[in-house]
């Protein structure tokens, strides 16, 4: 009965991390999911997380389902973090948001509303990007094409994706990252993003910023200039949000969907239908990591702890950073490596080829992808000198 069905070899990245648990060596370096690691090597419980989940269960309640759009509390914690409290399209009813299933559910919910009401249109993401971006798209139905973004000498192709903008047709769908670009670490500065979003004005453009790391680039409300600058520009803008990362709820799938439109009629209609493609997804949101990262972004003593705990986050990933490029200098000195103080995030474009990346894995048990992405939130005090003499052999 089945035996018409395509084979599927598995995801690049999970297959990947199924290899690393079964490899033996106890030098072992994962460097490939992206997971934040602590210096111990561990997956960090925060402390904010920690009390917000004392205080819910000092007080047992029942578990309802919750509406289609998800915690009330928690969409409200989601557009002051990303838009700002102040902002005013806030206050003017402006912007939607409804809870998803992580990053990955509201690109999927963003995907299928999109599809639907333009169904003519293109999705474009950069080149490289998160593969799941492309997967998400076509499983929506769009066409997916790719727009020039990373260049290893100057970091983004600016200059090439402009014009590629300036040529695409209205409506056509850029799937945009704010900040901490995955998979190359390279991101635009405010200048060119305001150019950028001033050419998606100019053609009537539909920006779709995915932004899955705020926080570990420059600071919280930095990493969301893009975003609300779009705002600002009255931009009909998507964005997809998560706190796997910036909270350590990897598990709890707890991420966003929001929707700026031109004015609240607008925005109601938006609104409607964005549940409506919830109910015909997965009908009602995970309710116990919405409670906690509510709980954690409207306690102002709890938010300023867990500001804290972002960003010794970012300053352990820069700090690796920094440690990767002193070895490798040292080691190879006729050789720049400042790229990799350059990126900012978790993720880094390391420039390493498929064949280097694989002689890494089978001579030193150290695993980055295959595009040579690597997660430096993997990297702690323990492996990374040892990691470091490992790039610096096969770069020779």
């Amino acid at each position: 009965m089945y035996r018409h069905i395509e084979y599927y070899p598995g995801d690049p990245i999970l297959s990947l991390v199924e290899t690393f648990k079964n490899d033996p060596r106890p030098e072992k370096v994962n460097l490939s999911i992206g997971i934040y690691f602590d210096d111990e090597g561990k997956m960090p419980v925060l402390e904010s997380v920690r009390r917000a989940e004392t205080a819910r269960a000092a007080t047992p309640a029942p578990s309802p389902y919750l509406p289609m759009e998800g915690l009330d509390a928690y969409r409200s914690a989601v557009q002051h973090l990303l838009f700002g409290k102040d902002n005013p399209a806030l206050a003017q009813g402006r912007i939607v948001t409804v809870q998803t299933l992580g990053g990955s559910g509201a690109l999927k919910v963003g995907a299928d509303f999109l599809h639907r009401w333009f169904p003519e249109v293109r999705a474009y993401v950069s080149d490289p990007t998160w593969d799941n971006h492309r997967g998400i798209f076509e499983g929506a139905g769009f066409e997916v094409g790719t727009y020039p973004y990373y260049d290893p000498a100057a970091g983004v192709k600016f200059d090439e994706m402009t014009a590629f903008f300036n040529t695409l047709p209205e409506h056509s769908v850029l799937i945009l990252h704010p900040c901490c670009h995955n998979p190359t670490g390279a991101d635009m500065s405010e200048q060119q993003w305001d150019e950028v979003l001033h050419i998606i004005k100019t053609r009537k453009l539909i920006p779709f910023m995915d932004i899955a790391y705020q926080g570990f680039g420059g600071d919280l409300d930095s990493d969301a200039y893009a975003v609300r600058k779009a705002v600002e520009m009255e931009l009909p803008l998507f964005v997809s949000n998560s706190f796997s990362k910036n909270l350590s709820l990897y598990g709890e799938r707890v991420g966003g969907l929001s929707v700026v439109c031109p004015n609240k009629e607008e925005a109601d209609l938006v609104f409607g239908q964005l549940k409506f493609t919830v109910r015909r997804i997965y009908s009602s949101p995970p309710a116990h990591g919405a409670y906690i990262a509510a709980d954690v972004m409207s306690s102002p003593e709890l938010y300023a702890l867990w500001q804290n705990e972002v960003y010794m986050m970012r300053d352990r990933i820069r700090a690796m950073r920094q440690k990767l490029y002193g070895v490798l200098t040292d080691r190879i000195p006729d050789r720049d490596f400042t790229y990799f103080i350059k990126q900012r995030g978790m993720f880094s474009y390391t420039g390493l080829s498929v064949e280097q990346v694989r002689r890494l894995r089978d001579e030193f048990a150290v695993y980055l992808l295959d595009s040579g992405r690597m997660c430096v939130a993997g990297l702690n005090a323990s492996n990374i000198a040892y990691v470091a003499r490992a790039f610096a052999e096969v770069l020779k």
